[in-house]
């Protein structure tokens, strides 16, 4: 099947041909009326009248030929239709100072908190080719870094960019970041919620991860739970870690990393009542394996049915107009350039 996907681009053709007809008119010569034309001596044609003659009809093709790449010809070789079972889910990943903590790491690896959680989202994301997926992360403030798509593979690409806030000290020794290192889980569920608001996928939920307390925010967590509810979106949370004290990787006052420990606490009773109140569920995760078991039951419990249509297998044509386009208009131009001084 031969179709146009961006169509919209051949109503250019209108102008072009109204601005051929004016160029063209603008070239004929008045003349005289003499009948014996056999008579007029006829002067022998020229490269440069040859490149009069030519250099419009030239400059037109090439337009229209560029015109028609525009537009983008393609040949699709299939369209198929299927089930699917898709839903729309906007993952909420908490960003603040604590995720640097390392009480995930391994005998052989290094990694924090945060590392796990990319590469188990990552994870998550591959088995889900079906949803509309969509990133929030949050520290002292929420950012949507990816809105609602299909194109998992820029919103892994991003989610590998993911990275916690670096402190950032003054002349004096103090912190100027510290709004950054904190947590607001009510703004990070508020901007989920605006999210998903008005994705044309009726069943919607909210994956939320953290590994601490609700400590700064414009919205107030309360306020958020209630906009989630009234939205019909689940919200399942995911605690990360428990209370105690963690390792974090340090540097001292000799430039070398070691490892101290500090203390961490995570707002279980908070993120239950967020689940409970939305008709979500509560995860609490103390390794990697636990957190993709959460997953793993998210992607079990919450499947919608849809009908899809794919096209897939289709060649681009544009090159074909594009290229002779480009190569006429430049001959075109170089022609008149050359014999009659001007560009067109």
């Amino acid at each position: 099947m031969f179709r146009f996907a961006n169509p919209y681009y051949l109503f250019l053709l209108i102008p072009l041909c109204v601005a051929g007809w004016a160029m063209l008119a603008r070239r004929r010569k008045k003349a005289v009326l003499f009948a014996p034309t056999h008579r007029l001596f006829r002067p022998p044609l020229t490269w440069r009248t040859a490149a009069i003659t030519l250099a419009p009809f030239l400059f037109l093709t090439g337009a229209g030929l560029a015109i028609i790449a525009l537009a983008r010809p393609q040949t699709v070789f299939s369209k198929t239709a299927h089930q699917a079972d898709a839903i729309a889910i906007q993952m909420v990943v908490d960003v603040s100072g604590s995720m640097e903590a390392l009480d995930f790491s391994t005998r052989d690896t290094t990694r924090t908190r945060l590392d796990v959680v990319k590469e188990t989202f990552a994870q998550f994301i591959e088995k889900r080719t079906d949803d509309l997926i969509g990133l929030v992360t949050f520290g002292g403030y929420a950012t949507s870094r990816v809105p609602l798509t299909i194109d998992h593979s820029a919103l892994l690409h991003v989610l590998k960019g993911v990275q916690i806030p670096k402190p950032a000290l003054d002349a004096n020794g103090q912190l100027t970041n510290q709004e950054e290192l904190l947590t607001a889980i009510g703004d990070a569920l508020a901007t989920a919620c605006a999210r998903l608001e008005k994705a044309e996928i009726k069943s919607k939920l909210i994956v939320l991860l953290s590994d601490g307390e609700s400590n700064t925010g414009l919205i107030k967590p309360e306020e958020a739970i209630k906009a989630a509810k009234a939205l019909g979106i689940k919200v399942y949370t995911i605690g990360v870690g428990s209370n105690g004290r963690a390792p974090f990787m340090v540097r001292d006052v000799f430039g070398r990393d070691v490892i101290q420990y500090a203390p961490v606490r995570i707002d279980e009773d908070l993120l239950r009542r967020i689940a409970s109140t939305t008709g979500g569920q509560y995860f609490n995760v103390k390794d990697p394996k636990g957190l993709s078991r959460a997953l793993s039951e998210i992607d079990k419990l919450e499947k919608t049915n849809i009908n899809k249509e794919i096209y897939n297998q289709y060649t681009e044509l544009f090159p074909r107009q594009l290229w002779p386009g480009i190569i006429l208009l430049a001959l075109a131009i170089s022609l008149n350039m050359i014999v009659r001084k001007e560009i067109i």
